[in-house]
């Protein structure tokens, strides 16, 4: 008989749907080694929780998420607040002895996650951060060419993130749009993606030379007319080092008419080139060099041979946005019943926030900073 373990979400909109899904499902694709229990959500709108405790599957709902943490019978912390919560809740649970499992970035400052990591150390806790694009089956199958020497030394990598939806200057200012509240705008949102597939995929890197701008200066805050200051990035670019010798770029912007979620990358290595395009996840676009007949063709990745697809549907059915979560929840518990620590975890996370602190400090200096 599997061990049960009891899940605790914080956080219910957005991402808090897109991982109680996952927990819902995990189990219906997956030989899961251990059974999550969608026991408790917490939010600080009562009834608001309480609907989407209803409608998202748990057991029981909250607005006390120290009670939360506090329970005996709570085993794993889900934490899907926006970002000036995450380090006081990362922090109790781990003190809790809690499982924790944290959306991205890791917090609001490269302080925070220290700190953060640091609890997790301490107290010996199985930790993960929610990096779900590492998760998307022709991610995987990327990286297995790239370690097997598929495309030869990386020389680049292009990592573009673009979105639209805060083009219209009347949009108002929501709490991605507050610096206390979110840490960054477009670099730490969207960018930070780019720059985890980078590490993921390329290596760690070394140095930044970094821009942030913001275009609307102002926005209304919900629900008035009242006009309130915007303090994050509308769209960060910034130029990269690598470890092994690779240089690479990443842009984020949510300043792009017509790219609703455009995440894309490119790699180039002296025998060959990998593209992928989040808009069309079922494909991964190679070029090997095989002399004047050679060309990019493109793999269509649904084959039960292919990373993660033979959970799902037979081949040449696709999957979606919301499986990238499922396979992140079952490496999540993967870990945990082998004692394991899974990746990405609060390591990877603090690394993603030191050279999104480098691109600040280059933003501001005008020069290349070292992460």
């Amino acid at each position: 008989m599997k061990k049960k373990l009891n899940v605790a979400l914080l956080g219910y909109q957005f991402m808090g749907r897109a991982h109680s899904n996952a927990w819902r499902q995990v189990g219906h694709f997956f030989d899961v080694p251990v059974e999550p229990v969608m026991k408790v959500v917490c939010g600080r709108n009562e009834a608001a929780v309480s609907d989407a405790a209803r409608t998202l599957g748990w057991e029981e709902y909250s607005t006390d998420w120290r009670k939360v943490i506090e329970r005996d019978d709570i085993d794993i912390v889900d934490i899907c607040t926006p970002g000036e919560a995450h380090a006081e809740q990362a922090i109790a649970a781990a003190e809790a002895g809690k499982v924790v499992f944290c959306e991205k970035p890791l917090g609001n400052t490269l302080d925070e996650a220290v700190e953060m990591l640091a609890a997790v150390e301490r107290n010996k806790v199985t930790h993960m951060i929610c990096h779900n694009y590492r998760r998307v089956p022709a991610v995987s199958l990327a990286k297995q060419m790239i370690e097997d020497g598929k495309i030869g030394r990386i020389y680049h990598y292009r990592g573009t993130y673009l979105q639209d939806w805060i083009v219209d200057p009347m949009f108002p200012r929501v709490w991605r749009l507050e610096k206390s509240k979110t840490g960054s705008g477009a670099l730490g949102d969207i960018a930070s993606h780019s720059i985890d597939l980078a590490r993921y995929l390329v290596g760690e890197i070394t140095e930044v030379s970094g821009m942030l701008k913001t275009f609307v200066t102002e926005r209304p805050l919900p629900g008035t007319s009242e006009m309130a200051p915007v303090d994050v990035d509308d769209a960060a670019l910034s130029l990269l080092r690598f470890e092994n010798g690779a240089i690479g770029s990443v842009e984020g912007s949510r300043m792009a008419p017509g790219r609703k979620n455009y995440n894309r990358f490119e790699i180039n290595g002296s025998r060959g080139s990998i593209v992928f395009d989040l808009e069309r996840m079922n494909e991964l676009e190679v070029y090997i060099d095989e002399g004047p007949n050679s060309g990019f063709k493109d793999i269509y990745v649904t084959d039960p041979a292919h990373p993660y697809f033979a959970a799902w549907w037979p081949a040449g059915h696709i999957i979606g946005y919301e499986h990238t979560f499922i396979h992140t929840v079952y490496e999540l518990l993967k870990a945990i019943d082998e004692g394991r620590i899974p990746s990405p975890n609060f390591a990877d996370g603090l690394r993603n926030q030191r050279v999104l602190d480098a691109i600040e400090r280059s933003a501001a200096s005008r020069t290349w900073e070292n992460v």
